[in-house]
């Protein structure tokens, strides 16, 4: 007699729950990976244009296309930071969720927080993106769901204590350790700071003297083009923080091991090669403005090479 499968196909296919945690990951990789292809092919989504009332192509017409370049920049750099937190996001799903770590949960918790409440800026700019909001939408009860199922695998208890315990606070690998934590600290400065330029000024001095027009000559060209800018701007600042403290939460957390290195640098190199990379293209090369971002690049590279004998 043969005994048939009884089991839920879609409990099945959910299992953990950690498969809607991938799944979290995917789509932000699909959003990044859209982002960079509409950033080098130099297209607007569909909304965008409808909302500006304008297609790139006009707003090229005007000094040298500074302005679509510039718009350019800040969603190639939002971009790589989706596609890096898509990376982490596997990892936690992969390595510790998986082995009953508490910590890992909450850290999805947090920064999942972070990720959709960023999506509140829009209240300081006033343009409610309707593709964004959607897509969040969507998006929202998968993620919930995902973080519901996983929470029994938490069996191990949470602490506050660092995995990292050095003997030696001037040892290679501990110097390493201290470099990503301030490259972690960094960006969650950094992208609260993105944010709430986003929602206030906007601009800095060398976006505006990149760009080549005042703020009240960009609203006499179209007085929904700030409000647009400014969504990309504090969406963006919305990523680097959340990842920022994605970085804090693994390296203080996950004990050391070759694929945290692999993960860290794989997200790290992403986001750091897209939002550098674009600047060179499209002639944004002001000194003050790139420092930030090269330094942030310096402490991965530095702290992936000091840290490399003990992670591996």
């Amino acid at each position: 007699m043969t005994l048939r499968d009884s089991r839920s196909f879609l409990a099945t296919l959910i299992g953990d729950g950690r498969s809607l945690i991938l799944l979290t990951a995917i789509a932000l990789a699909f959003a990044g990976g859209g982002a960079v292809f509409l950033s080098v092919t130099g297209h607007f989504l569909p909304h965008d244009v409808e909302f500006l009332g304008m297609q790139p192509i006009t707003l090229c017409g005007l000094n040298q296309c500074r302005i679509v370049h510039f718009m350019i920049h800040d969603r190639a750099s939002f971009g790589g930071v989706l596609l890096a937190i898509s990376v982490l996001y596997t990892w936690l799903a992969m390595f510790p969720l998986r082995e009953g770590e508490s910590w890992a949960w909450w850290t999805l918790v947090l920064t999942n927080a972070t990720g959709f409440g960023s999506f509140l800026t829009y209240l300081g700019y006033g343009y409610l993106d309707s593709w964004h909001a959607w897509s969040t939408l969507l998006l929202f009860p998968v993620t919930v769901a995902g973080l519901c199922l996983t929470r029994h695998l938490c069996i191990r208890p949470l602490t506050w204590e660092p995995s990292w315990r050095p003997a030696n606070w001037l040892s290679r690998s501990t110097l390493g350790w201290l470099i990503w934590l301030a490259w972690g600290g960094g960006m969650v400065a950094a992208g609260a700071t993105i944010m709430i330029v986003g929602m206030t000024e906007v601009f800095v001095p060398s976006d505006l003297e990149f760009i080549g027009y005042t703020v009240e000559q960009l609203n006499a060209i179209n007085p929904r083009l700030v409000p647009l800018i400014a969504h990309d701007r504090a969406g963006f600042g919305g990523g680097v923080f959340t990842t920022g403290l994605l970085i804090l939460c693994l390296v203080w957390k996950a004990p050391p091991s070759r694929h945290l290195w692999q993960a860290l640098v794989i997200a790290g190199g992403i986001g750091f090669a897209l939002a550098l990379g674009v600047h060179y293209p499209i002639g944004y090369l002001d000194a003050e403005h790139l420092v930030p971002a090269w330094t942030g690049a310096l402490a991965l590279g530095i702290g992936a090479w000091l840290s490399w004998p003990r992670m591996r």
